[in-house]
Order: structure tokens, then C-alpha cells, then sequence
């Protein structure tokens, strides 16, 4: 395995944009600290975002899962590239013929793909908590190791995703045609959602059904945190409404991304095997 990793890391390495949105993707997920230095101070206003709490433990593992996960459309790019590079270069065909079993081709995918989430799981988990220990209210260990099941959810996420990304650049073999259709899904799981709900079952049912289809169910595995800040709260009980939502990470809609995981993976490795390269 780490014969693999080496080889993957080797390419994606020496191709100078891959190596530009690797350190990009990184930076960006550095940036989120930057949140911390945004103040306004107009008048008798002052506001510092900061101070709002969305860096309190254990607050601070959903809000940064939640947020950073919009990021990885840098390495959704990566990945199809490595594999439209792949093809390309006939690098492929050149493993194939070191004595590389497709198989094993896969393995090395797959494992670049795991590496990339643990990475980005570590990443945040540092950042997070060094933003937290700075400014968060609450520092005492039982509430600092609480809530760690975003971070869970974030390297699930990030592997679902990562895979769906990696089977469409097996699929369609060009980068920009992957990504192209990657937009086209995320459109057609819309117009799926909108049609049930207008034509066939009300929200409840149809967010329930839609929880099986793949980029919704990624989605749904860290809920929106926003509604959660106190601010919002108390905005909510001025105006009558009733905020009780259920945040947690559940662990059915965990079973669904690895289902779907499982299935990009394995669609992966049937494809490469019957294509004649």
C-alpha cells in the first residue's frame, strides 16, 4: 500500500497545477481563521464575529466541518485530473504493463482518495482546535472532545465525495467533461427533489427520499449550523418561532455515503476491468 500512495503522490506531485490546488485547497482551509479577524465598527455598532461564539467548543467542530466542506471542489478537481492525466499520458497503460493488476490501480486511486480526507480531517481538527482554545468560552476537556462526531462525518463526506469524483474521471476520462457532469447530477438531483415535491409528496417525504440519492445524502451528513448560534435563537423566540432541530450526525445517513462509497469504488474497478486500454 505504501508502495502505492508513493507512486500517486509522486504524480500528482510533479504536475504543476495538481500540486497549485493541492496547496490552494490547504491555504483555503488555513483561511477559515481569517473569520476571526472580521469586525465592523460603525457608530455605537460594533460587531466581532468572533465574539458571536461560532469558535466556542464544542460549537466549533460542526460550524468548521460544515464550512471547509465547501472547499473540496479543489481536490474533486485534482482527482479528475489525476485520472484524465491517466489516460492522456497513458500512464495507465504503462502501470498496466509494469505489472501493475488493475486492481491494484484502483487500490492506489482509492488510497489517494482516503489520504486526501484524513489529511483535510487532521487539518481541520488542528485548526479547530487551536481557533477554539484562542476564543472559545468553554475550555474544559469534556466539552472541548465533545461533538467530535462532525469531524467523523467530515472524513465520510470527504471519502463520498472524493470516490463519486474519482468514478467520473474513469467514466469520462476528461477533466472538464467529469466536473461538467458533476454539475449535471447536482441539477438532476434539483429537478428530482423539485418534481416530488411538487407533483407527488410533501417536504417531510421527499427530503426522506432524497437522503438515498448521493450528493444529498453527503449533504445531509453535517446539518447547517447557523440556527444554532444564540443570536439566531433569540431572534427566532422574539418572533414566535420555535428552533428545534436535531444537529447530530445520524448514523443511517452515515450507512448511506458508505453504501454509495462502496458502490463508486467497485463501479470503478468494473469499469477499468472490461475497457480493453
Amino acid at each position: 500500500m505504501k508502495r502505492l500512495l508513493q507512486i500517486e503522490f509522486i504524480k500528482l506531485w510533479n504536475n504543476k497545477a495538481s500540486r497549485a490546488l493541492i496547496i490552494s485547497y490547504f491555504v483555503l482551509l488555513t483561511s477559515i481563521a481569517l473569520v476571526a479577524a472580521i469586525k465592523f465598527d460603525i457608530g455605537p455598532v460594533k460587531f466581532h464575529l468572533a465574539e458571536q461564539g461560532i469558535f466556542n467548543f464544542p460549537y466549533i467542530w460542526h460550524f468548521n466541518t460544515f464550512i471547509t466542506a465547501f472547499f473540496k471542489l479543489f481536490l474533486a478537481i485534482v482527482i479528475v485530473s489525476m485520472m484524465a492525466n491517466e489516460y492522456s499520458n497513458k500512464t495507465i497503460k504503462q502501470n498496466l504493463i509494469d505489472g501493475l493488476s488493475k486492481k491494484e490501480f484502483i487500490l492506489s486511486k482509492f488510497l489517494t482518495v482516503i489520504s486526501f480526507a484524513l489529511i483535510s480531517t487532521v487539518f481541520v481538527f488542528v485548526v479547530s482546535m487551536i481557533l477554539g482554545l484562542i476564543y472559545s468560552d468553554y475550555n474544559e476537556i469534556s466539552i472541548i472532545f465533545s461533538d467530535m462526531e462532525f469531524l467523523l462525518a467530515f472524513f465520510i463526506k470527504l471519502v463520498g465525495f472524493f470516490s463519486f469524483c474519482l468514478f467520473l474521471g474513469i467514466l469520462v476520462k476528461r477533466s472538464a467533461f467529469a466536473l461538467g457532469f458533476l454539475i449535471l447530477w447536482q441539477v438532476f438531483e434539483g429537478f428530482v427533489r423539485g418534481m416530488m415535491r411538487w407533483k407527488l409528496f410533501d417536504g417531510e417525504t421527499t427530503d426522506a427520499i432524497m437522503g438515498f440519492f448521493p450528493l444529498n445524502s453527503m449533504w445531509n451528513l453535517i446539518k447547517e449550523p447557523f440556527s444554532r448560534l444564540s443570536a439566531v435563537q433569540t431572534v427566532a423566540d422574539q418572533i414566535g418561532e420555535e428552533l428545534a432541530l436535531d444537529y447530530h450526525v445520524q448514523f443511517f445517513e452515515v450507512l448511506i455515503v458508505i453504501g454509495w462509497t462502496t458502490i463508486f469504488i467497485y463501479l470503478s474497478y468494473a469499469l477499468l476491468k472490461k475497457r480493453d486500454l
